[in-house]
């Protein structure tokens, strides 16, 4: 296992990582390279990659997992969610579904992600 170094001292490759992802901005931006988030409810961070391939989809995060949700069919491309927060996240993906292909769009296009409002 190879070791980075932060502040100096050495650190494990996912020790980097963490302290690599909690500097760079998780806001919606147009940079390439940063992922956005796009909403947050219930301990569930929605996402979408300005360089993703594929059907229009976006990323939901848990701590106990993650998804790949399909936009334009609202349907599970992948998942290690649990049963609870993948319902939500489907449920909130059919209730923004268009905001969410205007934002898939825009990442096409690398221009700023919408903010959309989270399930309440």
């Amino acid at each position: 296992m190879s070791r980075s170094r932060i502040g100096g001292r050495q650190a494990s490759p996912a020790a980097a990582a963490a302290e690599l992802a909690s500097a760079v901005s998780t806001g919606p931006r147009g940079n390439i390279g940063v992922v956005p988030t796009i909403s947050r409810f219930y301990g569930i961070t929605i996402a979408m990659y300005f360089d993703d391939h594929g059907h229009p989809h976006f990323h939901a995060r848990h701590a106990d997992g993650g998804a790949k949700v399909r936009i334009d069919e609202v349907e599970v491309i992948d998942s290690s969610l649990g049963v609870r927060q993948l319902r939500l996240v489907l449920a909130w993906a059919e209730l923004h579904r268009e905001e969410l292909l205007e934002n898939w769009q825009r990442a096409r296009a690398g221009e700023t992600l919408q903010e959309i409002e989270p399930l309440r």
